[in-house]
C-alpha cells in the first residue's frame, strides 16, 4: 500500500469514526428526550394536582394550629424552627402570652428556610406529626427552647424522637405520619401562602392580616395587641 492509499484509508477511518460519534450523540439526545419529557410532564401534573388551598394571613383555616381567643386580635406567625430570630420571637410571645391570650388568637404557619437551615424541614414535619396526636404546641415549644442544641447536631432524629417521647407521643405513629402526603403538603402550603402574602424572611408577623414588625420584647408585644384591640373596637 503506497502513501496515498494509506492517507485515503486514514481519512475514511476518521470519517467513519466521526459518523459513528454523530449517530451516538443523536441517539443520546433522543433517549434524553424520551426520559426527560415524561418526567417534566409528570412533575408539572403532580405540582398542579398536589398543591392544596392556601390561606391569606387574614383568614384562619381548620388546618391551622391556633390557640387563644378566636374573637380576639389575630396574630399569624410564619416561622422556621431553626431560625434564631424565630426563637427570639417565640420567647417574646411566650412571655407576653399570659397577658394577651384573652384578647388574641395565635396562629402558627411553617416557613422553613431549607437553603440555610438544614433541619428546618425535618423540624416542621416533627411538629406536624406531634400535632396529629394533639401535641403541636408542646412540640413547637420544645423545638424552639432547644434550638441552639439540636441545630449543632449532625443528625436530629434521635433528639426529636426524644422530644416526642417526653410529650408522650407515639413515635412510631409519628414517623408514619411524616410520610403522609397530606402532612407534607400542609407544610408546603403554609410556605406557599406566606410567599403569596409577602413573607421574605422569618419570623413574619401579621396582625389582623397586616404585615407588622415583630416586637422585640414582651412589653411591646402586649402594647401592640392592646392597641390593635382598641382600634378594632372604635
Amino acid at each position: 500500500m503506497n502513501k496515498r492509499e494509506q492517507q485515503r484509508l486514514i481519512r475514511e477511518q476518521k470519517q467513519q469514526q466521526a459518523e459513528k460519534q454523530a449517530a451516538l450523540r443523536k441517539n443520546i439526545r433522543r433517549l434524553a428526550m424520551v426520559i426527560v419529557i415524561p418526567l417534566v410532564i409528570i412533575s408539572v401534573i403532580y405540582g398542579l394536582m398536589g398543591q392544596g388551598e392556601v390561606y391569606p394571613p387574614d383568614q384562619v383555616s381548620e388546618l391551622d394550629h391556633v390557640k387563644g381567643n378566636p374573637d380576639g386580635v389575630t396574630l399569624v406567625v410564619y416561622a422556621d424552627f431553626q431560625c434564631p430570630a424565630c426563637a427570639t420571637e417565640h420567647r417574646v410571645m411566650s412571655q407576653a402570652w399570659p397577658r394577651i391570650a384573652p384578647d388574641a388568637q395565635l396562629v402558627f404557619r411553617h416557613y422553613p428556610l431549607t437553603s440555610t437551615h438544614r433541619f428546618a424541614w425535618e423540624a416542621a414535619l416533627y411538629a406536624e406529626a406531634a400535632g396529629r396526636q394533639g401535641k403541636f404546641w408542646e412540640m413547637h415549644d420544645q423545638l424552639f427552647l432547644n434550638q441552639a442544641y439540636w441545630s449543632a447536631l449532625s443528625d436530629v432524629e434521635d433528639e426529636f424522637d426524644g422530644y416526642l417521647e417526653q410529650l408522650d407521643v407515639d413515635v412510631a405513629q409519628a414517623h408514619r405520619d411524616m410520610q403522609d402526603d397530606a402532612l407534607l403538603q400542609k407544610v408546603r402550603n403554609d410556605q406557599r401562602g406566606g410567599t403569596s402574602a409577602g413573607v421574605r424572611s422569618t419570623p413574619a408577623l401579621f396582625v389582623n392580616g397586616r404585615l407588622t414588625p415583630v416586637p422585640q420584647n414582651p412589653i411591646d408585644m402586649i402594647a401592640l395587641v392592646n392597641r390593635t384591640r382598641d382600634e378594632a373596637a372604635n
